[in-house]
């Protein structure tokens, strides 16, 4: 078997793959590193060198109230009075523009604009930081969505402010118990525009007359909910928007002199209600400003900002309110609210401009060089650049202070400029999109999935003696990345990797298909025919649509354009399920249509001589269609019973979670934990039986080897640790206190036990895979550790030693395989005596399928120790639909090969390989996964260490593992649809016997070493065909989320799916690059074990 080509072509395909994911994703999520450091009172940030307590100045405003109205788009809040004809969003909140004209000195309206993303969650850590969230803020705790850097949330509790909130329940979840009183109310529904707004409106006004409040936050959602239903330009729009208006009237007839009102939105819309993207209509939101004291020193002025950024509302709440600015704040104060310097005199609690900007300039300053002390994402050429503004201004302004002369006008705009230098230099690095990596990207995974096609179409004839192989594609590839570099250094002086990789990808990937398309026309018409005499189809035939368009590819091309609606990934498990039951039951009623399901009916005309014989025996049908049906059976009730373990989504309302979700410490009914332990118990032990029943039906556990060893004694001993484990985690931590010690070391030792003794059979299996046993007459012992006699039989002396050695492997086998019967047989060549010793090898059928489905098998244990108790039934499921899986496509194969319509050689059909991918998405779900955060099962980084880690690497390997445990059992089980068929092949299909049978003709996993160039292509074709499913799912996501990137959902729905969809590709590839090398390591043993049979063969 050619193992190298095959490892190869697949290393190769999952780096392209890697590489399309990589660039999309560098161009797509957002990222940047939390600093989790808080401001304090205390800090010297004012010109002096005593410390001062920031927070006993008395401040210029006593209370706030911010009205938060979801989605205030800034052409709701513009009023013109010679718009005689307003749309119904235009003139709704004439409230603003009366207010600002009447008072002047008391109010002003801005265009508020909002850093991408825009989703509500984003824009609410934006305007509490001042720092510019993106979609993955890498923070020190990954199991909460809680904000944890600095905000004003924590600076108010901090100096003792009582905050109030009431509205949209995303702040209870983003400031957990850190409200004085909090009334928080459900926001998904968007079709419910008025529970929200109605919600707050009973408590804001008595809450307002009340003395029990220092800063009042309302988040109204009935605008934003609005725009998604009907759209802006809608009716519903204008009563939401009126009232609104009537809001604000009320709270400002409420305000007292030292009470600050804040009426802003979080983000825009576009003109069809949708938002989350970086267009100007997502950005662009309102805010106004007002309170009954003065608050500005004239009427607006041509200095005055034309836009304020969300993050100045920060720094600007946060001086005014007498409390630090977060650490993180990139924000710059709202300057016009601040009297120039030198006009503060007889102001109680009033910061002049300069000193504002100042305080905001050295905050800003320290978090720059706490940040690039932690990450080395900003450019070192615009840090160096900024500390040496900072210093020049500083010096300039202390000097200033300590000479007592005023400042020059020319530095409050340089402290203007420096901090809008900050903010600019931070969003380029942290908030932006990059459309061309991400075009790149799309354009790689593209080529990577058509690559991945015709590489499973044409795998026959790449795998020739005489195929091109991956020289040329390599060196191409090197040479492209090498002029990538050599053009980003001589263009910018510096090389991104990301390119240079784009390009080694690209180029490679192109010379494949061209080569591929010159030499496809003539590829296969040189491929080996099979044993019944067929070639394989000419390029022709794949690439016409009748053969491309067939319900076995149409499935997942159904799946993938679901992924692009939200409902549908959101009821992904569900719809997954149907897709696999849908394609199961495709598998017989087309067996039947084509007349292979039933035993054909007698002909006359045959049975006179008129026509070949039928070849089929009617009980050898009717067995297999019972087996295929019966299997069917399996597989549905599977199916019906996998959806009980299914977790919920947020988005889902109604949706109870599966109670076996809940570790069993969790149960407070004793009865309900002991049915919960009994159930779990049952299903690890009939996991193990049913492994070891087949290895043992199959001979498999006649051997000494290791892997022998793993099935007697590991796994059972890893059962049995995995049981007491439950038992003790389940035990009440105030019970047996007498033996809280001795549980604690369970705890800790029993996991940890398990673990080792799932790497030693892992390790034992890769080590010694063979299990096969041979066995003599005068004495018994294993084949390798007794070579036998060798026969009788030579090749003609004009073959060389290894000519003759592939030769006469097959001819072993047939005279071995005489001896499997009961009553045993003679290896003996033509004219040999029969003094030579009866053999009978035990095991050597399944050599190749038994290390592999045990291999599947420990790994499946060691997975279900990460997940709780109760997903043990649910792996047990797993199990046995991959065997009903595994046994309908073996019993169509063998119909199909009974009336002889089956001329595929060792090739699987695409139907059991999407059946296989699609199952391992349906498990996914129904191991109580989701693709979605806040359902990552933490708890599995904890599984033997309960008292933490100090690195991030094993928990987040742990947590992998638990997460993508169904990726993992699937793929590196994928290997099992080639040898399947040829462990149940029925006698007179290719020459063999039925499935479970002892028979003169049983070839059964041997006929693949008789045909060695067919095995690596069958091997190779059936990795690429599973590759290429994995790899368009993720292209599908990919183009979801480039699509819909200004879609409501796409940070909640679109971007968490790309991103399991790319971790479980690559879990998944590397999965399936383990099966595959498994099997060439079980190949290489075999080949040695028939070397010392024969051991004058390779002289």
């Amino acid at each position: 078997m050619k193992g190298l080509p095959v490892l190869s072509l697949l290393l190769w395909m999952c780096a392209v793959y890697f590489v399309g994911i990589y660039l999309f994703v560098g161009g797509f999520l957002l990222v940047r590193l939390e600093v989790n450091r808080t401001s304090t009172c205390g800090d010297v940030l004012q010109p002096g060198e005593e410390p001062v307590d920031f927070c006993r100045v008395q401040p210029r405003f006593r209370r706030a109230v911010l009205l938060i109205i979801d989605a205030l788009k800034i052409d709701f809040a513009w009023f013109d009075p010679n718009n005689t004809a307003p749309r119904p969003y235009e003139n709704k909140l004439p409230v603003l523009e009366e207010t600002v004209s009447s008072r002047p000195s008391h109010s002003r309206l801005y265009p508020f604009r909002a850093d991408p993303p825009t989703t509500t969650m984003q824009r609410i850590k934006g305007f509490t930081t001042g720092s510019l969230p993106t979609f993955v803020d890498v923070g020190n705790n990954f199991a909460s969505s809680a904000i944890l850097e600095d905000n004003l949330i924590h600076q108010f509790g901090q100096v003792g402010k009582r905050v109030v909130f009431m509205g949209d329940d995303t702040w209870e979840n983003l400031f957990p118990k850190k409200f004085h009183r909090s009334l928080p109310f459900p926001s998904f529904n968007v079709k419910d525009l008025h529970t929200v707004d109605n919600g707050i409106l009973q408590h804001l006004y008595t809450t307002m007359v009340g003395d029990d409040w220092d800063v009042l936050v309302a988040h109204f959602l009935g605008v934003d909910h609005c725009g998604h239903r009907f759209g802006p330009d809608h009716p519903a729009m204008a009563d939401k928007l009126t009232q609104m208006d009537g809001v604000i009237r009320s709270v400002i007839d409420r305000l007292h002199n030292d009470t600050l009102l804040v009426v802003m939105g979080d983000h825009g819309m576009t003109d069809t209600g949708d938002h989350g993207g970086e267009s100007q209509k997502e950005t662009d939101a309102a805010i106004f400003l007002y309170s009954p004291s003065p608050l500005f020193p004239g009427p607006p002025s041509q200095s005055e900002p034309d836009v304020v950024p969300q993050t100045d509302l920060v720094p600007t709440l946060a001086l005014l309110l007498g409390v630090p600015i977060p650490y993180s704040s990139v924000g710059q104060v709202l300057l016009p609210l601040f009297p120039p310097h030198g006009q503060t005199e007889g102001a109680v609690g009033r910061l002049s401009q300069l000193e504002a900007l100042w305080i905001n300039a050295k905050q800003v300053n320290r978090f720059l060089e706490t940040y690039s002390g932690m990450a080395k994402d900003i450019p070192p050429e615009s840090l160096s650049q900024l500390k040496r503004q900072f210093s020049r201004l500083s010096s300039e302004y202390l000097s200033s202070v300590r000479a007592g002369r005023s400042p020059s006008p020319q530095l409050a705009a340089s402290l203007q400029a420096y901090l809008t230098s900050v903010r600019d230099t931070c969003r380029a690095t942290w908030a932006r999109f990059n459309p061309l990596k991400m075009v790149v990207g799309l354009a790689i995974l593209a080529f990577a999935c058509l690559t991945c096609f015709v590489l499973s179409e044409l795998s026959p004839a790449l795998i020739r003696e005489n195929a091109p192989g991956l020289t040329a594609p390599l060196v191409v590839a090197l040479a492209a990345g090498a002029c990538a570099a050599a053009c980003q250094l001589l263009a910018r002086g510096y090389v991104e990797v990301a390119w240079c990789l784009a390009a080694a990808a690209l180029s490679s990937e192109l010379l494949f298909l061209w080569r591929a398309r010159r030499r496809g026309g003539t590829a296969a018409a040189v491929v080996p025919t099979d044993k019944n005499g067929s070639k394989a189809p000419k390029r022709a035939a794949w690439l016409t649509p009748c053969r491309l368009l067939i319900p076995p590819l149409l499935v997942p091309l159904l799946r993938c354009a679901s992924l692009l609606s939200d409902s549908y990934v959101i009821a992904e498990g569900r719809a997954v399920t149907f897709l696999v039951f849908s394609l199961a039951l495709y598998i017989p009623v087309h067996l039947n249509w084509d007349g292979l399901l039933l035993p054909p009916i007698h002909d006359p005309l045959k049975a006179a001589g008129f026509l070949p014989p039928a070849a089929p025996s009617p009980s050898t049908v009717r067995r297999e269609s019972g087996v295929l049906l019966a299997c069917l059976g399996l597989l549905v009730g599977s199916l019906y019973l996998s959806l009980s373990f299914h977790a919920c989504r947020e988005e889902q309302g109604s949706c109870q979670p599966s109670p076996f979700l809940s570790p069993l410490s969790r149960l407070q009914d004793s009865q309900l934990k002991n049915l919960h332990y009994v159930l779990s118990v049952f299903s690890l032990g009939l996991w193990t039986y049913l492994l070891r029943r087949c290895l043992r039906h199959y001979g498999n556990l006649n051997s000494s080897g290791g892997t022998a060893f793993a099935a007697h004694w590991v796994l059972p001993l890893l059962s049995v640790c995995l049981a007491l484990h439950w038992a003790v985690s389940a035990t009440p931590d105030d019970s047996f206190r007498n033996l809280a010690e001795l549980i604690g070391l369970a705890q800790l030792a029993l996991p940890r036990a398990a673990f080792c003794l799932v790497a030693l059979g892992l390790s034992l299996i890769w080590l010694d895979p063979l299990t096969v046993f041979v066995k003599t007459r005068g004495r018994a012992g294993r084949g390798r550790a007794s070579p036998l006699p060798p026969p009788s039989y030579r090749a003609s002396t004009g073959i060389s030693p290894q000519a003759e050695l592939h030769h006469l492997i097959p001819q072993i086998y047939q005279r071995m395989r005489r001896s499997m019967d009961d009553g045993g047989g003679e290896l003996s060549g033509a004219g040999e005596v029969d003094s030579s010793p009866a053999v009978k090898a035990y095991g050597l059928g399944t050599v190749y399928s038994a290390p592999l489905l045990l291999f599947c098998g420990l790994l499946g244990i060691g997975l279900l120790l990460l997940h709780p108790e109760g997903m043990a039934l649910s792996f047990l499921l797993l199990l046995l639909e991959m065997g009903a899986l595994l046994h309908i496509h073996a019993s169509s194969t063998n119909l199909s090969s009974l009336h002889g319509t089956y001329s595929g050689g060792f090739n699987v059909p695409w139907t059991p390989v999407v059946l296989w991918s699609l199952a391992a998405t349906q498990f996914f779900h129904a191991t109580g996964h989701l693709p979605t955060f806040p359902s990552i099962q933490w708890g599995a980084a904890f599984v033997g260490f309960p008292d933490g880690h100090t690195g991030t690497l094993l928990p987040a390997s742990l947590v992998t593992l638990n997460t993508f445990a169904s990726h993992i059992l699937f793929a590196a089980g994928c290997p099992l649809l080639l040898f399947w068929p040829l462990v149940c092949e029925v006698r007179g299909s290719r020459g063999a016997r039925a499935c479970g049978e002892e028979g003169e003709d049983a070839v059964m996993e041997m006929r693949l070493r008789e045909n060695p160039q067919q095995f690596s292509s069958a091997l190779l074709q059936l990795s690429t065909r599973y590759l290429f499913l994995l790899g368009a799912q993720v292209f599908a996501s990919v183009c979801a989320a480039a699509i819909l990137r200004r879609h409501l959902m796409v940070w909640k729905v679109f971007a968490p799916k790309l991103m399991f969809e790319a971790s479980g590709f690559l879990v998944s590839s590397v999965s399936l690059l383990i099966g595959v090398s498994l099997v060439l390591r079980v190949d290489v043993a075999v080949g040695r074990w028939f070397k010392r049979l024969v051991p004058d063969a390779s002289r």
